[in-house]
């Protein structure tokens, strides 16, 4: 579509559906506190810095196609660097008003806009259409697989309606002219030695390290004395239907331990509760838990199939001490349950007779075959 004065383009269905599926889990166990409100994001250089620098592959064939597509279009072939990538959710109350995206001094590099839909209006979420102030065409409606393209002046000023309900998800890029601001320098010299810190680790290589406790806490003013609000990783958890309950008992601790120290807990080898039952298998750590379970929920077909003639474990039901320690901790990690439901609760939890401890555990496994893949993918890469 061409509009001179308004440059722009829609491209339907640019994103396959599985691969929209992909960055939704890789959003869901990584993703921190934005930047605005009710924001969660999850950076290229953040997954780096918090050993999940396997799941940049996905996002380099996308990219290439977008910032080849964005030059052809507006017609600047070969000009263009990717300045910034980065996976975004606005959750319930995030929105944002008339603005262009270089409308800051500090973002005046920026020369083109690429918002790509992974999630669908009214199927995942309600509210959050996109509107240009001028120009046609004036409205869009997310559907997952879609692609807006603009350039970032005040030719394409823009809103997003707030969202009601769900969570509303893209994968956003934007593209700089000025070589000084391409986002792969930058990347590369921080996964140089992120690569030779795993070659030299003999002890899990793939298993993500969590960044600080506040990065995860939401609201983010309420992160330096936790007294409210709730850490965004056990939220996720929580709605799926999980709890945790730590390797080692706290049940010695008292009543006088700070939140903050046991907040830590969450950075130490952990278990996981579904419906009273324990599972034996042991989690290094909060993020190490909730991209399992993100996986589990991202692949349950393919993992259905694969399991279909193994018997399942036992699996324990927690004690009555355990179970005081679990509802312990999930008042320390979600002091408003009910906001963390608001934000999360489209992710309905499973329920038990869609549950499949099999392939739960089987997902462990699979889990471990998937981030060795991509790491090897990207060390040729590079």
């Amino acid at each position: 579509m061409t509009d001179s004065e308004h440059p722009r383009l829609i491209l339907h269905n640019f994103l396959p559906l599985h691969v929209c599926k992909e960055l939704e889990f890789i959003h869901k166990s990584c993703c921190t506190v934005g930047y605005r409100p009710n924001v969660f994001s999850t950076t290229l250089s953040h997954l780096i810095a918090t050993n999940c620098h396997h799941f940049i592959m996905p996002f380099i064939p996308i990219r290439e196609r977008l910032r080849e597509k964005a030059e052809e279009y507006f017609m600047c072939q070969y000009e263009l660097f990717v300045e910034f990538t980065g996976l975004i959710s606005w959750c319930r109350g995030a929105s944002i008003g008339w603005h262009s995206d270089d409308n800051r001094p500090y973002l005046k590099q920026r020369d083109f806009a690429a918002v790509c839909y992974l999630n669908s209006y009214d199927a995942d979420f309600k509210g959050g259409i996109f509107h240009f102030k001028d120009g046609e065409p004036a409205d869009v409606v997310p559907m997952a697989g879609d692609v807006i393209m603009y350039t970032a002046d005040d030719r394409n000023i823009h809103s997003v309606d707030e969202i009601t309900e769900g969570e509303r998800i893209t994968l956003t890029l934007w593209f700089s002219r000025d070589a000084s601001h391409d986002e792969d320098r930058k990347l590369i010299s921080s996964l140089s030695p992120a690569l030779l810190d795993v070659a030299g680790s003999k002890l899990h290589s793939y298993i993500p390290v969590p960044g600080s406790i506040n990065m995860y806490w939401f609201p983010p003013d309420e992160a330096s004395s936790f007294l409210s609000g709730f850490d965004i990783r056990c939220g996720r958890l929580h709605v799926l239907g999980f709890d945790i309950y730590p390797f080692q008992e706290t049940s010695h601790r008292s009543a006088s331990d700070s939140s903050h120290n046991l907040l830590e807990l969450l950075s130490r080898p952990l278990l996981l509760v579904r419906d009273s039952k324990l599972f034996e298998s042991l989690f290094l750590n909060i993020m190490h838990a909730l991209q399992i379970v993100q996986f589990y929920i991202w692949k349950l077909s393919d993992l259905k199939t694969k399991v279909e003639e193994m018997t399942p474990d036992a699996t324990p039901i927690t004690s009555q001490t355990q179970t005081t320690d679990i509802d312990r901790l999930k008042s320390v990690f979600l002091k408003d349950l009910q906001l963390a439901e608001q934000f999360f609760g489209h992710s309905k939890p499973i329920k038990d007779a869609e549950f499949d401890s099999v392939a739960f555990s089987a997902a462990v496994l699979e889990w471990e075959c998937y981030v060795s893949k991509l790491h090897k993918e990207l060390v040729l890469h590079l």
